[in-house]
């Protein structure tokens, strides 16, 4: 974060003066523990929390019969093992060591307990085989000889999902990308990058930075997610209210289906309309319809000032009003507004190693992060000056500060970008990734309040700029009393305002048979036909996106 931060030329200036100006012009008037990872054999094994809520397994005579279940939270909501997928036997050892070479077919006990583990401790699936392809033609034969088969995979990148998406969830072969990670070729006249589906986010951005260029997405997870698993799950980020989302961003991808058919859709350029854009398909949909091994993506350029304010709002509806001011008046140099209650303040403050609270003379109900970006330094920050001084003066703001240096800059991120952290280290979270009117916003969490009391602790931070809450209920340990109050409840409120129960992490397993309340019937049933089309024997990232009545 700092190396990345640094790069960039921060406005100078002090904190103070912003407010003593205000009350000049008034006289003249009258701003986890870490996820530590080491190298093995070639896999990005991450040293995990203590597991908080381990997957209970149901066997029985039916194991027997080589049909296994497991059920995932409260609800009695069995995922049965499809009897049509073959198992694991010496010979398919054999074949993949033939074609990746021995030491890219993992079979450790200690690696595959990482590659089966998400991020949260949530989700824990029982592979016997991790495959670490190094080209698209490896991902072919693999997919191919997988197919013939009936062997189920799950694509995985780094592994850092939220809604069990890159993990299997019963023997699946984990199929991980991490070994391709190649910057093919960067245009700086148009600013198109083109890499493999391996590449680590924030080596991107490293990359890019001594260009000249950034990336179009900013994610906390950035030191460990790779671009292939950011496309498939059409990651948002800090940066999507200035450069929109990847199926705007990426210009052409390569896929290979599940038969070991390579889609070549890596184009590079703005305007294609030659048929159908079959590369968004493969956007969002989470490797259930393909893999993607490489990806063309445009790049922004960078731009030399960037300024950050921390401001405190007394309500949230200060919070609209400021986000409805900042479009008009900071217009196109806005390009970050994130916000978090004081919920996620004080998890922060208690929890994050590092954390310090930019305001300390007092708490407040809402925290904003105004972030702008632009190319002439006196005139941006004459422009945020000018829009926080009237903010102030319309009661829009309580207190603020704007980062001074490189140190205040990361500081002020710090804390934005580690709320999750806190939250995995204050106990159990239920975690709920929503797309809401933004003026409704704030109600989903008054009302999950007054129904959970004193239960659990609800915690709303997010990106206000464009409609997504990050809804989180904390509490010491899971419980399913908190579960059922929980869900479907918050499923409805969404539903019943035309939201989406996933803005920017996903389906995955979580998901899956939720996704009627945002989706008609007719849609998914479209849906399951561009899966039986592309994948009929349902071997990709089974059990994820569509519902498991609905999967092949």
């Amino acid at each position: 974060m700092e190396k990345l931060r640094a790069s960039r030329h921060w406005l100078r200036r002090s904190s103070r003066s912003l407010f003593d100006r205000r009350s000049e012009l008034n006289s003249e008037k009258s701003l986890h523990h870490s996820v530590l990872t080491r190298s093995f054999s070639g896999y990005q094994k991450r040293i995990l929390p203590v597991c908080l809520h381990p997957l209970r397994d149901y066997r029985g005579l039916a194991e027997a019969n080589a049909i296994q279940f497991k059920c995932f939270g409260s609800v009695a909501e069995l995922v049965q093992r499809r009897p049509s997928f073959s198992t694991l036997n010496s010979d398919d050892i054999s074949y993949f060591k033939g074609i990746l070479g021995e030491k890219n077919v993992i079979q450790d006990e200690d690696t595959l307990e990482f590659a089966n583990t998400d991020w949260m401790r949530k989700y824990k699936g029982s592979s016997k085989l991790l495959l670490q392809p190094r080209s698209t033609e490896e991902v072919s034969q693999i997919l191919k000889y997988c197919n013939s088969r009936h062997l189920a995979v799950v694509p995985q990148g780094g592994n850092t999902g939220l809604v069990g998406g890159s993990v299997p969830v019963f023997d699946e072969v984990i199929i991980n990308v991490g070994s391709m990670n190649k910057i093919i070729a960067f245009d700086k006249i148009s600013g198109i990058l083109v890499c493999e589906a391996g590449c680590i986010l924030e080596n991107l951005t490293s990359f890019l930075d001594n260009e000249g260029f950034i990336m179009p997405l900013d994610l906390g997870a950035k030191g460990s997610c790779q671009i292939g698993g950011n496309v498939s799950t059409n990651a948002g980020g800090l940066r999507l209210v200035r450069y929109g989302s990847l199926h705007g961003n990426v210009l052409g991808l390569e896929a290979v289906l599940a038969n070991g058919d390579v889609l070549d859709m890596l184009g590079t350029l703005r305007k294609d309309n030659t048929g159908y854009d079959l590369k968004h398909l493969f956007i969002g949909t989470e490797g259930s319809l393909g893999i993607v091994t490489k990806i063309s993506i445009l790049t922004p350029p960078k731009l030399s000032s960037v300024n950050l304010a921390f401001i405190a709002c007394k309500d949230y509806f200060c919070c609209q009003k400021l986000l409805q001011e900042a479009k008009r008046k900071l217009g196109e140099i806005l390009s970050a507004f994130e916000f978090l209650d004081i919920e996620a303040m004080d998890l922060v403050l208690n929890h994050l190693e590092g954390a310090r609270n930019p305001l300390p003379a007092s708490m407040h109900n809402f925290y904003v992060l105004i972030e702008t970006t632009g190319s002439d330094e006196s005139s941006d920050r004459e422009k945020l000056e000018a829009f926080l001084l009237s903010s102030m003066e319309g009661g829009l703001i309580s207190d603020g500060v704007v980062a001074q240096d490189i140190n205040q800059t990361s500081s002020f991120w710090h804390i934005r970008e580690g709320v999750a952290e806190a939250l995995m280290k204050a106990g159990a979270v239920y975690k709920y990734d929503l797309s809401i009117p933004v003026e409704k916003m704030y109600n989903l969490v008054e009302d999950m309040r007054a129904r959970l009391g004193n239960l659990a602790r609800v915690v709303a931070f997010g990106h206000l700029g464009d409609g997504n809450l990050h809804l989180n209920i904390s509490s010491p340990n899971y419980d399913d009393v908190i579960l059922a109050q929980i869900e479907p409840y918050v499923y409805e409120w969404i539903s019943k305002h035309r939201g989406s129960i996933s803005a920017e992490h996903g389906l995955g397993l979580m998901k899956a048979n939720k996704i009627f309340y945002s989706k008609s019937s007719e849609t998914v049933q479209l849906m399951t036909s561009i899966k039986k089309l592309l994948d009929p024997n349902g071997i990709l990232n089974p059990y994820k996106v569509l519902p498991h009545s609905h999967n092949p």
